[in-house]
């Protein structure tokens, strides 16, 4: 088991399969990566060996009795902000300090369901809120490929996990990137689905129409089988589609001699890093010598999209941690005299300054003079924003573009400068916006050694031409 850092999700169902190792050697060989690199790495915030090697001797007990599941004993990691059943949730956050989810997340029930293990939870920005790792209140979490620099957020802890070699996959969360781009930055493969099809019951909510859970993995034909586990319709979440699920990893065949890939000339402007911007041009070279057609596209009100995403983002982050008040759960103030000295304080003393930092956005534009100019406009060009989308699919099966403007930051790069920070979302945030879905899968290093992603964008619940796209990359 020496090499099980390296190992995939499909290589260790194949080991699992074929009696080369059991669950719970495979389970104990991950927690030995943990224990030997995260002290450096930082991407757990708790790991519960006890719970793991339990979950990793019933699947072992589950494949000696006959019994199937796409995941049967794979271990995985989760991010901070999925409830698991007695398991801590705290979004990486002193207000949920100490408390402990009550029940499942749909996708946790369905990775059960699969025979999966739960190796721990992963560090994030503070609920979700932020694209460096640096909000979070529990610790550093370091990019395991270039240490220096950030690993990306929110779901940087995921990245890190799996880049890393510390978990075969991890389930993060997408608001307006948080797996993209931390994926990116990371040097591994990051799906988010589109929205409606993947449950978000037991999710902690941050922007509810935006936010789409989505895996981390090493590899797509990882990402596509395991999101065959989580797909589908969830009567608990009225947001869930009922939309069928295709069969993601047989969907993987076929290549790209045919696709027609669009280029959204907004997306591929200066400003952007010369070394991302030439990595990701070789990768569309790549692409159209494998025999796929390269349009441009246009999506004219790209250009809005950021300032769009932080209205409606904020305001929803503001409606949705409003229930954080000290009085049902979580984290409550001490020396308050009345209620309204308990929401202070504890709001006050719980929640970080990016958090605050939105809410305080977010109560703005939603406040009465204000959302006429401000929240409502920002719907309105929402909805041009999707248009552009459904405009620029009837040209092409899906768009190609960067994650990210820049490669990873060094720690502190947008220390006391937000909005630098928010203007790195510029090439993620109109996919959460349109509901579309988007994959970011590696295509090179710069120079200095940082990972680049390329971004591929497929219509509304066309997951299964992005990954066969993946797919096809990915072997060339």
């Amino acid at each position: 088991m020496e090499d099980a850092s390296k190992m995939t999700v499909c290589g260790a169902l194949e080991g699992l399969a074929s009696g080369a190792f059991s669950s719970v050697e495979l389970t104990r060989a991950m927690i030995g990566a943990i224990e030997k690199r995260d002290a450096e790495i930082g991407a757990f915030v708790s790991v519960d060996d006890t719970a793991a090697l339990a979950m990793a001797a019933e699947a072992d007990a589950r494949r000696k009795r006959g019994e199937g599941g796409v995941l049967l004993g794979v271990p995985l990691a989760l991010k901070d902000n999925i409830h698991v059943s007695g398991q801590p949730c705290g979004c990486a956050s002193w207000m949920l300090r100490g408390y402990h989810a009550l029940y499942d997340a749909t996708v946790m029930e369905r990775l059960k369901a699969a025979g999966a293990v739960f190796l721990g939870r992963t560090n994030m920005d503070e609920f979700a809120l932020g694209s460096t790792g640096e909000t979070s209140c529990e610790r550093v979490t370091r990019n395991p490929v270039v240490k220096d620099r950030v690993p990306g957020g929110s779901s940087g802890g995921s990245a890190a996990a799996v880049a890393g070699g510390m978990a075969l996959a991890a389930l993060g969360t997408d608001t307006g990137g948080s797996i993209r781009q931390p994926a990116s930055h990371c040097g591994c493969v990051g799906v988010k689905p589109s929205y409606g099809r993947v449950s978000r019951y037991g999710v902690v909510a941050g922007a509810s129409s935006m936010d789409q859970v989505g895996t981390l993995t090493k590899n797509v034909r990882d990402a596509a089988l395991l999101l065959g586990a989580l797909a589908g319709q969830d009567e608990r979440d009225a947001t869930s589609l009922d939309v069928a699920v295709p069969d993601y990893v047989a969907a993987l065949k076929g290549g790209v001699k045919g696709m027609r890939f669009g280029l959204p000339k907004e997306f591929f402007v200066k400003g952007a890093d010369a070394e991302v911007l030439a990595r990701v041009n070789d990768a569309v070279k790549r692409l159209e010598a494998a025999g796929a057609q390269i349009v441009e596209v246009s999506l004219p009100h790209s250009e809005y999209a950021v300032a769009t995403y932080y209205v409606c983002m904020t305001a929803e982050v503001s409606a949705n941690l409003a229930r954080f008040d000290g009085v049902r759960y979580g984290f409550r103030a001490e020396g308050a005299e009345d209620v309204n000295e308990v929401y202070f304080k504890t709001r006050t003393q719980g929640f970080g300054m990016e958090v605050k930092r939105r809410i305080i956005l977010g109560t703005f534009v939603l406040s009465s003079g204000y959302a006429d100019a401000y929240y409502h406009r920002a719907l309105k060009v929402r909805t041009l924003i999707r248009r552009d989308f459904e405009r620029a699919f009837e040209k092409c099966d899906a768009l190609l573009a960067p994650v990210a403007p820049d490669v990873a930051p060094q720690f502190g790069s947008f220390a006391g400068d937000p909005l630098k920070a928010y203007l790195g979302d510029i090439f993620t945030v109109s996919a959460n916006l349109a509901g579309v879905c988007g994959l970011s899968v590696p295509c090179g290093t710069t120079t200095a050694g940082c990972p680049v992603g390329l971004q591929m964008i497929g219509p509304a619940f066309g997951e299964a031409t992005i990954l066969r796209a993946a797919h096809a990359f990915e072997q060339l």
